[in-house]
Parts: structure tokens; C-alpha cells; sequence
């Protein structure tokens, strides 16, 4: 028979499939002797179960009441008696942290008649009545589905009456008041009572927990942090310790480093007489957590022996939740805790430094999206700021943008393309799709530890917090500043999420230190520093070399200045644009071999140039240059405009022979799907003399540059092979020219291949390899080609569905769809090494720039990958963290 739930003492942190992450780690606190209150856990099978069939494990209740007696004889108390009350939190806790997200309510086990019990025992009334209005407060909002804002405008409307501000100011009175009011909303949102039966209120606790795994926030920040759908979560039930029993109490939230800058020091905040949630929700602004030293140094020095402790059993920056009641301390969760990319990178080299970590786990620490985070610009130092308002830096960065002051606009305007600022009091769980959407996300309210700082830096959002100068309105749609200055929605500004800054207007930027250190500037910044001792670390373990995708010179400078180790597709269509377009036109509806001859003649001291100093700036690197690959419409007038323009001039009298027999050649070339059409090979062997010219420019910029005494490294890549005849038609073609500068300038080294982008190409990759001497994937077309659809007709249509309803996790083109795409990289890849075992194999599609793609094609066993400039060193570190996982 299958076991659902587990007591604290029955598990460990390794246990986070089964137990989640709060309840494993909840299990290793206890287990090495750590002041943890005592409670079970309700397991992720439970949960799966579940979602599978609607309803609860049939042996779950009876498990559930056998470990809820155990606490119950632990405690001394039953849980909602009437004279002394056990009370519970029921807890969310998935294996991947995912703060926010789910659902919590403490508290559990308070009703009419045990709220008496409490105010007897705890000789305070305040406290139990406080107690039991925020049961209300979450139990309706979470398990009864009352709006949030129901409870808060109740609590606020109070306070105004009062001529109070905060929740402390209120006595027992008022709250037994407030609990009679929100129990009436209930009623009148949920259309039922508060339930009485503290049993009822667990199974219900529990069941709303485990519906919050499938809920909108809860998907978005899965799909955000690539967190898979089937996981679940498990509900831990932990005996409730009070924060808000008055003086000597209160609770906090802890980090053993700086989740910001990954500075060593006290970080963290706390509030007085409060529970958790407070802290989380930033409802009130927090203090410094190391003012608990002031007042209570007792449980200060505990928790800072504690906070030691967990580091160096976690060998890691530790997140910490605790609560100290009358002057007792209790850890109520850790975990290794979230941070920011600068933190990320500077906490890995310290804890090598100290000899917390080897090299290699200091590699592993670090992600290439936090590098290319590092990599977004910073406002420039010396530019003019007019200052606004300064909060708390709770995760760096520049951040532009207009104004907004509720998450749908957010999405909204973001989603016509305006940059946005979410501004917000505070921020909560509802909140989720405004912040993926906002450039930035401002709070009047809450600490480093609120939910804004928390998600932002998971995000690698910038956000800015507790900044309490400002006035925010959320309902007039403004805020105010002290001053009396008003921002309303749609005003730009700008904030720094380094230094707290709230900025009227848009400050400009100026690109971020790393860039600068990777452009070649030496710079001391710790920062700048850790990054360049991480990427040194990765370069000298990984197998597979990086190279880049680069059209023009400057490209090609940038990315070997970035650490590219040549190019693995330089697009030669791109070359023909602009001016040059007209010299492609003519070569298309050119009607004799004196025409094309022609056309041909003129580009070809054009495209000589290009390859010469392209190969100048990759100079002993191998250059892998792809002949034209466009559809023939993007040389060619819109058929549609063409034709009317013919149709008017011809009415007027007037008609232009030349745009008549363009008129011509364009119904002629003219194809329902270009993409699918004459293009790549094809082309080549439709016009001749296209793909020779093109071959002739490279080899002989190959022979200039040789000639000056450089090592050009050309490879000649014939695009949209589907068959290896296509590929001999042209690579002779190749091979004869090639044979014509040899005779005129000396042998030009140089390997012709051919790129792998369809799915014919790839199964019979082994009769291509007979003549090809490379092969590059081009993972874009072929993930087009695999799954049926373009890119840029359904990214906009049917993609955002799919991922609602799970058929993608993320976009294919985003990240290599490696069940079915990534099949077929491994069958040619495969095949083409069993017919030439010297076979030099890359991937040139954007996919090669994705951290989960390149772990994919190091596992398959490729020997390069190519990205854009700016992603070459996200490449090269990603690279490097394969090595350590596939050797």
C-alpha cells in the first residue's frame, strides 16, 4: 500500500521529488537538531493522484489523522479544542522553489469557540483575535476563492475609521470586530460559512493547496523558469509558532549572503510583533535584520550560529524563514536561495575562494542566462538624473519605461510593443503576468525578502522596493511623490536596481561592465572580475568550441573579441541588400548569358571584398560561409504593388518598359510559399553562374589574404540539401573553379559541406557525407520544416495556446525541441560520422546560442556551435557546464 504522508523526522533534503523542497529541507533541519516546531508532510504522490483523479488518496485521511495525532501528543494540544488549540500552517512546497506561486494558510484550527481558548491560554485577546482574522483573511481567499481585495479594503476601511495606519494600532476590540465582518463577506462572496470544524479546514487547506499547482501564476512561472507540469506539490503541516504575540515576538526572513550583490554580511528584515506573511507580502516596511541584535540579542546570536551552520551543511547561500515567539526562536524553512546574476557569480568565487566549493562546482553555480543578464546595459553614470524617490535595490539592473499601475495593462502594453514599469503598492501572486511583462517593477512597500524582490530576481527582472516616498494609487491610476510631484500612468521613468533610484524620464544607458570587459577594457570590479575567473574556468573544460553567426566584418571583429572561435554562418544574402539589390534584380530576369554574365561580373569584386575582410577578421579560424539562401521574393517587387503600378501607367499612357518585363519575370518566379520554393540549391543550379561567382570571391579572398600573409580558413556550405546529387551538381561546379584559381594563384585550401535542414537531409545524412566534408545544422529551418509551421506566421497566432495547454513547454525556436528536432540532429549526426568518421559537425541555428540546446548538442557529441556575437560568451560558459556534466 502506497504511503502519502510523512513526518519531519522520516525524511531528508534529498527527498524533494517526494517531499518538496519545504519539506525535505524542513526534515534535514530537524534531523540535525535545529529548533524547527514539529509537523508531517502530505507527499507530491498525493498531489499527482490528485490532479489525476479529483479527488484525495482513498487512504489519505486515515494517514493524515494517525500523524496529525502524533503531533497532537507532541504538542500537548488537539487541534481547535476549545481550551488550549493546537493551530497549524498548511503550506505549499514543490520541488523547484517557486515563490509566491502557490497557496498557504495559517492559522488552521481557529473557529468561533477555540478563539476563546487561545485568548485564555496566551493571556491576550489582541493576539487571538488577530490570529483568527487573518485565518479569514487567507482561508477565504485561498480555499473560499473571496477576493483579496475584499478582506484589504475591509482592514483598511477600519484603520481610516480608527485615524490609525497600521495593523498594530488596532486592539482586541476592533479585530473581534473585523473577524464579524469578514466572516459576513464570506458568506456574501463564497455563498457559504467559515467552516467551524478544524478538521474540515485541514482537508480543505490541503485540497486548495494542491489546486494551486494548476493555477494561472502558478503555470506562467512554470513555464517562465521551465519547471515541468507533472511535478506537483506536497503540503507540509507544521505546528504554528507566533510572530504577533507582542513584544519579544515577531518574524523575518534571513539570507547567509547578500541576494542582491553576493556580499558577505547580515542581510535580511524583519518586522515586530508579525507573522510571516507580513514579511512576504510587504504590507509593512520591514527593519534591517540587523537590528534584531538591538532587540532581542539573545535570538539574534542563535540565528546567526544557525544561519552558519546551514551554510556550510548546504555548502551554499541559504534563504531562512523564522519566527520568535516570547523571545523563542523557531526556523520555520530554508532553502538555497534564489539571487541575482551578480550575486550568483561573485558568491561561486567566494565560496572557492574559502574552500566551501572546488572549480567545478563554482562553474556549476552559474548559468548562461545570468550571464547574459549581466550582459544588458546599466545607465550611464554620467548622465543627468532627476530623482524621484529612493527605495531599496532588490535586484539590479536599468530598467525604462512607461508607467503602469496594474498588471493587465502591463501585458497589454507590452504586448503592443510599449515598454512598461509596473508600479504597484505591493506586489502579490495575481500579479505574476504583469511583472513577466514589465521592464521593472516598482513597490512603495516591503523589503528585499517582499514577494516583488523575490520573483524579480528569480526573473532577472529590475525592481525596486519600499520605496516609501511615493504615493501610490493604484484605482487614479498615479503616484505622488513627498514633494508633490505625480507621475501618472503612461509618464516614462526609469529605475536602478542597484542603487534604489526612482528617476523622472528616460536615462540613458551605457553598456554594462561585463560587455566592456568582453569589448577588451580592464576593469578591477569584483563583479567584472568573477565573471572572466568563471569564464576562464569554462574555456579550459569544455569540448565543444564556439563559433559565431556574423555577415559583415564588424560582426566578426565583435564576436572574436567575445571569444568566438570563427564563424559557423556568415548569410551571403545579407550581403545583397541595399544598393547591391538592383545587381541581384538584374541577374534574375536577365534573358541572355550576356545579361547574366553581366549581373555577375558586377558582384563579384563586390562579394570578393566582403569575404576579404571577413576572413581577415577571423584570421586562423575556420569561416564557414553559406552560398545565397533566400527566397526569390525578397530581390524581387511585391507582385501586387508591381502590378498596379503597370496597370496605372498603362491607363495613363505611359508604361515603362522595364517595370512591364520585370512585371513578366515576377509572375514568372512568383510562388505561393517562397520558403518552400526555389531557393538554397536549388537556386544554384537554376541560375548559372551564381553559386561559381560566389565561390570564386571566396577563393581568391582567400588567396589575397594568404597572400598578405594571412591563414584564411574558408568552408564553402551549400544550403537546403535534400539529396546528394543536388549536393555533386554544385560542389563540382565548386571544384572547377577552384581548380582555375589554383592554376592562376596556387592552391587555395578550402572544404565545401553542406547544411542540414531538412529532414530528408538528416536520414540520409550517410550518402551526403560520402561527398560532404562538413556538416552544419541549421536548426531554425529544420525545426520549421519538422514541425510544419513558420516561425513567423503562428508565433503570433496559435503559440501563446500551445504553451497554455502544454503542447510546448517553450517555444521550439526558442529552445531545440529535442524529442523530435533533436532525433533527427542525432541521426544525422550519427549517420554522417558512420560514412566519414572525420566528419566536422556544428549547429549554426540560433538554437546554438540556447544554455538547455547547447547541453544537447554536447551530449550528442557535435564538435561546435555557432550563435549571434552577443551570445557567444553565454555559449562558451554553457559549454563549459556540459563538459562537467556529460565527461
Amino acid at each position: 500500500m502506497a504511503t502519502f504522508v510523512y513526518d519531519f523526522a522520516e525524511g531528508n533534503k534529498d527527498q524533494k521529488d517526494l517531499l518538496g523542497g519545504k519539506g525535505a529541507n524542513l526534515a534535514e533541519m530537524t534531523n540535525i537538531g535545529l529548533p524547527v516546531p514539529p509537523g508531517f508532510v502530505i507527499s507530491t504522490d498525493a498531489c499527482r493522484e490528485f490532479m489525476a483523479t479529483g479527488r484525495h488518496p482513498d487512504t489519505l485521511a486515515a494517514e493524515v489523522t494517525a500523524h496529525l495525532a502524533t503531533l497532537e501528543a507532541t504538542m500537548g494540544k488537539r487541534l481547535g479544542a476549545s481550551d488550549d488549540p493546537l493551530l497549524v500552517a498548511v503550506r505549499s512546497g514543490a520541488k523547484f522553489s517557486m515563490p509566491g506561486m502557490m497557496e498557504t494558510v495559517l492559522n488552521v484550527g481557529l473557529n468561533d469557540a477555540s478563539v476563546h481558548g487561545l485568548a485564555d491560554s496566551a493571556a491576550d485577546p489582541r493576539f487571538a483575535w488577530d490570529s483568527y482574522r487573518r485565518l479569514l483573511q487567507m482561508f477565504g481567499g485561498t480555499v473560499m476563492g473571496v477576493e483579496h481585495d475584499v478582506f484589504a479594503d475591509a482592514l483598511d476601511e477600519l484603520k481610516a475609521g480608527k485615524g490609525v495606519t497600521a495593523d498594530t494600532d488596532l486592539d482586541a476590540g476592533d479585530l473581534e470586530g473585523l473577524v464579524a465582518t469578514y466572516q459576513k463577506l464570506i458568506v456574501e462572496h463564497a455563498g457559504r460559512e467559515f467552516p467551524q470544524d478544524p478538521r474540515e479546514q485541514l482537508d480543505l487547506a490541503t485540497t486548495a493547496v494542491f489546486e494551486s499547482w494548476n493555477t494561472d501564476r502558478a503555470r506562467l512561472y512554470r513555464r517562465q523558469e521551465r519547471i515541468p507540469d507533472d511535478l506537483g506539490t506536497a503540503v507540509t503541516v507544521i505546528a504554528m509558532v507566533f510572530g504577533n504575540r507582542g513584544a519579544g515576538s515577531g518574524t523575518g526572513v534571513a539570507f547567509t549572503r547578500d541576494p542582491s550583490t553576493g556580499a558577505q554580511g547580515i542581510y535580511g528584515d524583519y518586522l515586530e510583533n508579525a507573522q510571516g506573511e507580513d514579511v512576504v507580502a510587504g504590507i509593512r516596511n520591514t527593519l534591517p535584520l540587523a537590528d534584531l541584535e538591538r532587540i532581542d540579542k539573545t535570538s539574534y546570536d542563535e540565528l546567526l550560529r544557525i544561519m552558519e551552520l546551514l551554510e556550510n551543511h548546504y555548502d551554499d547561500m541559504c534563504d531562512i524563514e523564522f519566527t520568535i515567539e516570547r523571545g523563542k526562536l523557531w526556523m520555520l524553512q530554508t532553502r538555497v536561495g534564489k539571487r541575482t546574476p551578480e550575486a550568483a557569480f561573485r558568491i561561486a568565487r567566494h565560496m572557492l575562494a574559502e574552500g566551501i566549493i572546488d572549480d567545478d562546482e563554482a562553474l556549476r553555480r552559474v548559468t548562461g542566462a545570468q550571464l547574459a543578464q549581466l550582459m544588458f546595459p546599466r545607465f550611464d553614470a554620467e548622465a543627468e538624473r532627476d530623482l524621484l524617490a529612493t527605495g531599496m535595490g532588490a535586484s539590479p539592473g536599468a530598467a525604462v519605461g512607461k508607467a503602469v499601475f496594474d498588471s493587465a495593462t502591463a501585458v497589454a502594453w507590452a504586448e503592443r510593443g510599449e515598454d512598461v514599469i509596473l508600479v504597484r503598492k505591493e506586489t502579490n501572486p495575481d500579479d505574476l503576468h504583469g511583472m513577466v511583462a514589465a521592464r521593472g517593477i516598482l513597490t512603495s512597500r516591503g523589503g528585499k525578502t517582499s514577494h516583488a524582490a523575490v520573483v524579480a530576481r528569480g526573473m532577472g527582472r529590475t525592481c525596486v522596493c519600499g520605496a516609501e516616498a511615493l504615493d501610490v494609487d493604484t484605482r487614479a491610476k498615479k503616484f505622488t511623490t513627498r514633494e508633490g510631484r505625480t507621475v501618472a500612468e503612461g509618464d516614462v521613468i526609469s529605475i536602478d536596481g542597484t542603487t534604489g533610484e526612482v528617476l523622472a524620464g528616460a536615462v540613458p544607458v551605457s553598456p554594462s561592465l561585463v560587455v566592456r570587459h568582453f569589448e577588451g577594457e580592464h576593469d578591477e570590479d569584483p563583479l567584472v572580475t568573477a565573471v572572466a575567473d568563471t569564464m576562464a574556468r569554462a574555456d579550459s573544460v569544455r569540448r565543444l568550441r564556439v563559433r559565431a553567426n556574423a555577415d559583415t566584418p564588424e560582426d566578426a571583429a565583435r564576436a572574436r573579441r567575445f571569444g568566438a572561435e570563427g564563424i559557423g554562418l556568415c548569410r551571403t544574402e545579407h550581403m545583397f541588400l541595399g544598393d547591391r539589390r538592383q545587381l541581384v534584380e538584374d541577374l534574375i530576369v536577365a534573358e541572355s548569358t550576356e545579361a547574366q554574365g553581366t549581373a555577375l561580373a558586377a558582384l563579384l569584386p563586390l562579394q570578393r571584398q566582403d569575404f576579404t575582410e571577413i576572413l581577415e577578421a577571423m584570421d586562423g579560424y575556420p569561416v564557414t560561409i553559406r552560398l545565397i539562401d533566400p527566397p526569390l521574393h525578397e530581390f524581387l517587387p511585391d507582385l501586387t504593388e508591381l502590378s498596379v503600378k503597370v496597370a496605372l501607367a498603362e491607363a495613363a499612357g505611359n508604361a515603362d518598359e522595364h517595370d512591364r518585363v520585370l512585371l513578366e519575370h515576377v509572375k514568372r518566379l512568383h510562388e505561393q510559399n517562397p520558403m518552400l520554393g526555389l531557393r538554397g540549391v536549388r537556386l544554384g543550379i537554376a541560375i548559372p553562374g551564381l553559386f561559381e561567382m560566389q565561390a570564386r570571391a571566396i577563393l581568391e579572398a582567400a588567396a589575397d589574404r594568404r597572400a598578405a600573409g594571412g591563414d584564411p580558413q574558408p568552408e564553402i556550405m551549400i544550403p537546403l540539401v535534400a539529396s546528394v546529387r543536388e549536393f555533386e551538381i554544385v560542389r563540382r561546379r565548386i571544384e572547377e573553379v577552384a581548380a582555375e584559381i589554383e592554376a592562376e594563384r596556387g592552391a587555395v585550401s578550402h572544404k565545401v559541406g553542406t547544411m542540414i535542414e531538412l529532414p530528408r537531409a538528416a536520414v540520409l545524412a550517410d550518402r551526403i557525407a560520402k561527398s560532404a566534408e562538413f556538416f552544419s545544422f541549421g536548426t531554425n529551418d529544420l525545426t520549421q520544416m519538422t514541425w510544419g509551421f513558420s516561425r513567423d506566421d503562428v508565433e503570433s497566432s496559435f503559440f501563446s495556446t500551445y504553451l497554455e495547454n502544454g503542447v510546448f513547454d517553450v517555444s521550439p525556436f526558442e529552445s531545440l525541441d529535442t524529442l523530435g528536432v533533436g532525433s533527427l540532429v542525432r541521426i544525422g549526426f550519427e549517420k554522417g560520422r558512420s560514412t566519414r568518421p572525420d566528419l566536422h559537425v556544428g549547429v549554426c541555428g540560433e538554437h546554438g546560442g540556447d544554455p538547455a540546446s547547447i547541453h544537447f548538442f554536447d551530449q550528442v557529441g557535435l564538435d561546435y556551435v555557432s550563435c549571434s556575437p552577443y551570445r557567444v560568451p553565454v555559449a562558451r560558459l554553457e559549454a563549459g557546464r556540459a563538459a562537467l556534466t556529460y565527461r
